[in-house]
């Protein structure tokens, strides 16, 4: 394996560098332009991207020495992969209740008999700090080998300040301690507890009040969560909600119009949200109003599989002017997964996305949907070096190598964390 030399290294004859070109998010057709460079090089100075270009313009060193060499011949490389919507830390699993799900029984009547969220709940409650941590490592360590160099993390298994507080501790140890950055969210209003049965308002003013304004102080989230759904969170809690968090300075993100049609996705565009997420049941007037307000559609396709539900309409938002992420939603329950492939497969299969959207949905679209398209998400002079090489010289190969990792390689700041 090549040892990093202070972060300097020279990536020498890619196939194609595919380059998803921008500072801010891609929207509607411009989803389809990757800016690629075949047979080009890449320069790391210090962990950062310092050149990307053709042999015939590649820039003269000094001191080369100073500099490890990848020979990348015959390879693709990538912006690493940005999830920018997952419940990565949690207690316990629910395999049980997948086998409800195969049987017919809904999400919501599980929700209803105890099950689902309330489930990880109390199973979060009960776990150490360090029962959450080492099992929310492994997660990140098998997400490595998949690409992914940053991921977004929610609270929300808690629904009080001890486990909400000890969710996102855990969140900010892992960003210190592994090579993923992880970007920490507060989603305490994920559920009502059930000491707050049937109080759905005053839960909603128990988080504002009490558990928001410690977060903030703490600085251990950047983002704010709220599962907008009907017998979940109304809109007026909702908005609420949001409202507060951006009062504190949070940034906003709302899990939207998933089972059925709310108005989240217009509550995104009014709130102007960072992203709305999952969005299966978005209405057309919802849709227009997060591409008219830079709302980035997060899309989950495999939660929708996980679910047995209709996907989100992709097609219909890049076509409307939105912006497209993909994520995974690993979560216990509705996404027990962090497949990049298959959400590749399903995206390109099932949601009429080509793979220059997919790719573009997964690098500076995630990026833009946690606010970090000015540093990650493309291969661009100025940006952080995180990125992958492919087993193959093609992007293409991601959505046609059903459902496999042809990740060879990950560079996050510079340095190779992964050689398959």
């Amino acid at each position: 394996m090549i040892q990093p030399f202070n972060r300097n290294m020279i990536i020498r004859n890619a196939a194609q560098v595919v380059r998803c070109s921008a500072n801010a998010a891609k929207c509607g057709v411009d989803m389809s332009e990757l800016h690629i460079e075949e047979n080009a090089n890449i320069v790391i100075t210090g962990g950062i991207i310092t050149y990307v270009g053709s042999e015939l313009e590649f820039p003269s060193f000094a001191n080369l020495s100073a500099y490890n060499t990848v020979d990348a011949t015959g390879k693709a490389i990538l912006p690493g992969f940005v999830d920018s919507h997952t419940h990565l830390v949690f207690g316990g699993y629910r395999e049980d209740e997948f086998a409800w799900r195969m049987r017919g029984d809904s999400y919501m009547s599980i929700m209803e008999r105890g099950g689902g969220i309330h489930s990880t709940m109390m199973a979060t409650r009960n776990a150490s700090f360090e029962e959450l941590y080492t099992a929310a490592k492994k997660r990140l360590e098998n997400m490595l080998r998949l690409g992914i160099t940053t991921v977004e993390a929610k609270s929300g298994y808690g629904m009080n300040r001890e486990t909400e507080l000890k969710q996102l501790a855990v969140i900010k140890e892992l960003n210190r301690t592994q090579p993923i950055t992880v970007v920490p969210t507060f989603m305490g209003a994920h559920a009502t507890p059930p000491e707050y049965k049937n109080r759905e308002d005053d839960f909603i003013n128990y988080l504002t009040s009490k558990i928001m304004p410690e977060i903030r102080e703490k600085n251990l989230a950047v983002f704010c969560d709220i599962f907008c759904e009907k017998n979940v969170f109304s809109l007026e809690q909702s908005r609420r909600y949001l409202q507060k968090a951006k009062e504190l300075g949070f940034l906003l993100k709302i899990h939207a119009d998933e089972i059925v049609q709310f108005g989240g996705a217009e509550l995104a565009a009014e709130m102007r949200c960072t992203s709305a997420d999952h969005l299966l049941q978005a209405s057309d007037a919802g849709i227009h109003q997060m591409a008219e307000n830079h709302v980035v559609a997060t899309l989950l396709p495999c939660t929708a599989f996980s679910l047995k539900e209709r996907f989100a309409d992709a097609r219909k938002m890049i076509d409307a002017g939105c912006a497209v992420a993909l994520a995974t939603d690993l979560n216990p329950g509705s996404s027990f997964t962090s497949s990049v492939p298959l959400t590749f497969a399903l995206a390109c299969i099932y949601m009429r996305m080509s793979a220059e959207e997919a790719v573009n949905a997964l690098t500076i679209n995630g990026a833009a949907a946690i606010a970090r398209a000015e540093t990650i998400g493309s291969i661009d002079p100025g940006k952080r070096a995180d990125l992958l090489m492919l087993d193959y010289p093609s992007y293409k190969f991601l959505p046609y190598h059903i459902g496999m990792n042809i990740v060879k390689m990950v560079i996050k700041n510079g340095e190779i964390v992964v050689n398959n």
